[in-house]
């Protein structure tokens, strides 16, 4: 042959076009169906696969029966054949270090329904955790996996990993138009398998991304998705969920342990390993049953690049974090909250993501999941992407995850991080670094919409879960009904009462006389919302400084405001959430390195304060008149609130039927001896809590156990009560 005469191969003469070849081998070919895979021709069928590296690919018959060599061709790895007939067929595929023997991918028809593509591009799948992504299951007859992202700018996109040596040019996918939605089936692949998405961009190959509706993933800081099989766990929680309409209305008691998993509690103390959701459920649970907590909230569990954002930056919107097992050990983990009466509350963040190259940032190469200007798309405050809520698909994608958490895993509420960012267009920025909306106005009409849609949905596709605003604005209705004009949340955290209350706290009880409206002001607004009470991670770090270490004076004192703190937050109409260590007197400030403080419990005032808690706890679940009306006026009724002299508070809560409980505090290191206060009934007032006893570590000032009524008219009152008020102490009486 002459030097200048080009060689030639036998599959030559079964090759498509130059121009198709030559896309095909740079990685550039929008629709690989059209070349790859058996393709009829007057003879019978072409067959044609592309697998570089490859030394020699034969087909077989399903049984395992030869039926050809495949011949090679000029260009190495892309090998054909022609069959007499179209057939079922094998891929026996001689690999420099092996044999593998596998269906062939692209002799698979299209994958997704009509039905499926429709509704998400409408923005209302709300099974997208079951469509999209990696899905476990069997094509004609072969198990295998078939995958499905949505990257409409992309003029490429492939499915890599260990399985092709993260190659791009071994599974391009087919493109659905006009969804924008690629799709693949690869047969004989496992649960467990790393994978990414390599996209081709209009201005090149992009970095590896990871799937974005992953139901599993590599643990940190490895950042690839995982196979995941179909959840196969037996739930046994048919009774909780049955009753958990009930145990989450606005007349029950709600009283949320808010914590981290990486740093409740490590394996063998601190520096330990992480917890695992089923060590975790077999230390928690009874811990939270101990000290009377109906639920507990966790911070975001949804697999997180940076642990120091406490999961606060999530890129797997649908993948349980790696670090603490599998799906399966975080089913089994809800499972076993709820065969114990707990409820289980997930932090949940639809406001922004993080800009990782892996994750959901310019995802085909184009601002896909985030506003494209940065005055929309880009949140200084955290340096994370904003989501455009106003694109359908996006803002399906976002109801779609939290669905999955609500019915994939039973979980009992979410509780949406930032709503107050989403609402406004101008927030946190300064003027001319915001775009105004349709209307002019700063509002995000998008973001409002979204939330609104969020909760009907929510209402009617997982009836009886609770979803709950991080708020801080005065934005009006937020736990009103959509119906009613309203953003439809179940409650709102009232961030303002929090405010207020740690800085009176703060103050020197000789100094508290001149506050003393920050105790009194959050009753003004108190019922205009259904809301709970936060005493948040967000307010024991950064230099804020732990519960116990807010507070004034020595030691004592110390404890002593804590107690009362506590005590009047209980008390107060409002569902409770306290975050993990306030319990029991943490003085470090909270960080997600390190586990708490446990060994503080060795000591008296420690314990005293964890033994106050857990009597809170049992009140407030035991007394109608500290939950039922906590979210109407009738529920409260203020007895002293202007005694700013000696800093004393005094309130009767009632319930619709029964007796009402009085409520006094005393914020100043004075005993008060003598206090008179009206009571609405006469006879035997027994003092069912004083957190100055001696039990919780206190100096024991009190009433012994209770106090009779004077027939003598008082603060409005028919009858009235002459009481010992202990220093920085609440007591809690009610009649006999």
């Amino acid at each position: 042959m002459s030097a200048s005469m080009p060689q030639t191969y036998p599959g030559d003469a079964l090759l498509p076009g130059e121009d198709d070849v030559d896309a095909l081998i740079r990685g550039e070919h929008a629709d690989p169906f059209a070349i790859l895979g058996p393709h009829a021709d007057g003879e019978g069928a072409i067959v044609r696969v592309y697998l570089p590296h490859a030394v020699a690919v034969d087909l077989l018959d399903r049984a395992g029966g030869k039926l050809a060599d495949m011949e090679p061709s000029r260009v190495p790895g892309l090998f054909v054949q022609r069959l007499e007939r179209q057939q079922p067929y094998l891929l026996r595929i001689r690999w420099a270090e092996g044999e593998q023997v596998t269906e062939d991918p692209y002799s698979f028809g299209q994958l997704l329904g009509e039905m499926d593509l429709y509704l998400f591009a409408e923005g209302n799948h709300r099974n997208l955790g079951q469509v999209f992504g990696a899905q476990c299951l069997t094509m004609e007859g072969v198990a295998g996996v078939r995958f499905a992202v949505w990257a409409p700018n992309a003029r490429r996109v492939s499915v890599v990993g260990p399985f092709n040596g993260w190659d791009g040019r071994r599974h391009p996918m087919r493109l659905r138009h006009p969804a924008g939605v690629w799709e693949l089936f690869i047969p004989r692949l496992a649960p467990g398998e790393p994978y990414k998405y390599e996209l081709l961009g209009q201005h090149g190959i992009l970095p590896l991304k990871a799937d974005p509706v992953a139901l599993a993933t590599e643990a940190p800081p490895n950042t690839a998705s995982r196979v995941a099989s179909p959840l196969a766990h037996d739930w046994q929680d048919d009774t909780w969920l049955q009753q958990r309409a009930a145990r989450q209305g606005a007349d029950a008691p709600l009283a949320i342990y808010e914590l981290h998993v990486g740093s409740w509690r490590r394996e063998g103390g601190e520096g330990g390993a992480l917890l695992n959701w089923r060590q975790l459920a077999e230390r928690l649970i009874p811990y939270v049953i101990e000290t009377g907590f109906t639920h507990i909230e966790l911070l975001p569990i949804m697999e997180h690049p940076f642990g120091g954002s406490w999961g606060y930056q999530p890129l797997s919107q649908f993948a349980p974090s790696a670090r603490y097992g599998s799906r399966e050990d975080f089913a089994a983990f809800v499972d076993a909250c709820h065969q114990a009466g707990i409820g289980v509350i997930l932090d949940w963040v639809p406001a922004h993501f993080p800009t990782d190259a892996h994750g959901l940032a310019r995802f085909d190469g184009t601002a896909l999941y985030e506003y494209a200007h940065p005055f929309e798309g880009l949140h200084q405050d955290w340096d994370t992407f904003i989501y455009n809520l106003g694109r359908t698909e996006v803002h399906g994608f976002m109801i779609a995850s939290a669905l999955h958490w609500l019915r994939e895993f039973h979980v009992d509420g979410l509780r949406v991080d930032a709503v107050a960012s989403m609402l406004y267009r101008d927030y946190s920025r300064n003027a001319g670094e915001w775009i105004p909306n349709r209307h002019g106005g700063r509002e995000n009409l998008e973001s409002i919409e979204f939330l609104r849609h969020l909760n009907d949905v929510v209402k009617t596709e997982a009836p009886g879960a609770l979803v709950i605003a991080e708020e801080s604005t005065a934005w009006p209705g937020v736990s009103k009904p959509v119906a009613e004009g309203g953003l439809g949340f179940d409650y709102k955290w009232n961030m303002g009462w929090m405010h207020d209350t740690l800085k009176y706290m703060g103050q020197d009880p000789i100094h508290r006389r001149h506050h003393h409206d920050l105790m009194t002001f959050g009753l003004i607004y108190a019922f205009s919302e259904r809301f709970i009470l936060p005493l948040s991670h967000d307010e024991v770090v950064h230099g804020k400084r732990s519960l116990i270490d807010k507070m004034p004076g020595d030691r004592w004192q110390k404890f002593a405001n804590l107690r009362a703190y506590l005590s009047f937050m209980w008390t107060m109409p409002g569902k409770k959430l306290l975050f993990m260590g306030g319990e029991f007197g943490q003085w470090r400030e909270w960080s997600h390195d390190h586990e708490l403080d446990w060994y503080l419990l060795n000591y008296g005032d420690h314990q005293g304060l964890q033994r106050l808690v857990k009597d809170l706890n049992r009140l407030y679940r035991q007394e109608p008149a500290l939950h039922v009306q906590d979210c109407v006026p009738a529920g409260f009724q203020w007895l002293v609130g202007d005694d700013r002299h000696n800093s004393v508070f005094a309130w009767l809560r009632w319930s619709p039927t029964g007796y009402p409980l009085m409520v006094v505090a005393n914020f100043t290191p004075v005993v008060r001896h003598g206090y008179r206060i009206g009571v609405p009934s006469g006879g035997q007032w027994l003092e069912v809590l004083n957190s100055d006893a001696e039990f919780y570590a206190g100096s024991n000032v009190g009433n012994a156990g209770g106090v009779i009524a004077d027939d003598l008219s008082s603060h409005g009152q028919p009858h009235t009560l002459t009481l010992n008020l202990p220093p920085l102490g609440v007591l809690i009486l009610r009649p006999e």
